[in-house]
């Protein structure tokens, strides 16, 4: 079949799609048709050579697809609701650059009403990483304030529309103007962090109150300052490192505030835990998104042939939600 293999590290020009065996079949496996998959930072640092393929894994590129369910394995109960034909998102350990893809059972969810199949390809990743991280982990509630970084990305433009939708107040920073105006559109406060202190501003936007609640990409960087834009009881989420991964914390400030500062992954998770996240999104997001409350925003989509310009698309840092491949 084809696929976009992880044969070498370097940049977007290592990516070409070639030939890859068809994915083994599992006890408790869907086997998936795809239509669309997502590209995530995750598939980036891969590529680079920083994120190695869970063991056991394939090393086909490609954390969430959607497609249509083409077999089922021995042990997908009924109470799944899972049939061949079926027209499904799924989250992956690997394998979603490819024409087909098994997922277990529990990492498939049905394709929400309304939903463009493959706008749809966009969900899986965003959907998982925003609902485990800010009301799973961080515990955010309605009526809180949540900050986020990078708000025009994949992962922030849906953190700003589920996290409105449950009823709280989001302020997020962003490179530009024409990100400002997006994000404002989804329900913002935008926070040009090239012009602006996102500290200041987020003090100024709260009434000197701070975040409750802190989403952030960025790390190291980020660190003291994200503490210092925290409220009293705040919690500081930290689920990416493009800012570097080693920093400095004055413990004696997170003390004071009686601050959380919280470190997650979501691939290495083990099947248990992803099964409990997507649970917990179906309950949670896919009635928001059937809805149209809360809709997957996309950038652009190119043919899996255009891996390669697909990834500088994403690495230049312009896109304004997913970038997405399509079969």
């Amino acid at each position: 079949m084809r696929a976009v293999r992880d044969l070498r590290s370097g940049g977007p020009e290592v990516l070409e799609v070639g030939e890859a065996p068809e994915p083994s079949m599992t006890p408790d496996g869907v086997l998936i048709e795809v239509t669309a998959a997502g590209i995530n930072r995750a598939d980036v640092l891969q590529r680079q050579g920083n994120y190695p393929v869970p063991p056991g894994a394939t090393d086909v590129f490609g954390l969430e697809v959607s497609g249509t369910v083409t077999a089922l394995g021995a042990d997908v109960p009924d109470a799944a609701g899972l049939a061949v034909g079926d027209s499904v998102v799924a989250l992956v350990d690997s394998g979603g650059y490819a024409e087909r893809v098994v997922a277990p059972w529990p990492q498939v969810l049905p394709l929400p009403d309304g939903v463009d199949p493959v706008a749809a390809a966009g969900l899986p990743e965003v959907a998982a990483t925003v609902f485990s991280n800010v009301f799973m982990a961080a515990a955010a509630r309605e009526g809180e304030t949540l900050l986020v970084h990078g708000g025009a990305g994949g992962i922030g433009t849906h953190a700003i529309q589920v996290a409105r939708a449950l009823g709280m107040t989001v302020l997020t920073t962003v490179g530009n103007e024409e990100k400002a105006r997006v994000v404002r559109e989804l329900g913002a406060q935008a926070i040009n962090y090239r012009e602006e202190d996102f500290v200041e501003r987020v003090h100024e936007l709260t009434g000197g109150r701070g975040a409750d609640v802190v989403l952030d990409v960025v790390g190291a960087a980020y660190l003291g300052p994200n503490l210092e834009a925290l409220a009293t009881n705040g919690r500081i989420v930290i689920i990416g490192t493009q800012g570097g991964a080693k920093g400095e914390l004055n413990v004696g400030r997170l003390l004071q505030k009686r601050a959380a500062v919280i470190g997650t992954t979501l691939r290495a998770r083990p099947a248990a835990e992803k099964a409990s996240i997507m649970a917990a999104v179906r309950e949670h997001v896919w009635p928001l998104v059937a809805s149209g409350r809360v809709r997957p925003l996309v950038s652009r989509a190119f043919p899996l042939e255009q891996a390669r310009q697909a990834h500088e698309y994403f690495d230049s840092g312009s896109h304004v939600g997913k970038v997405l491949l399509t079969l």
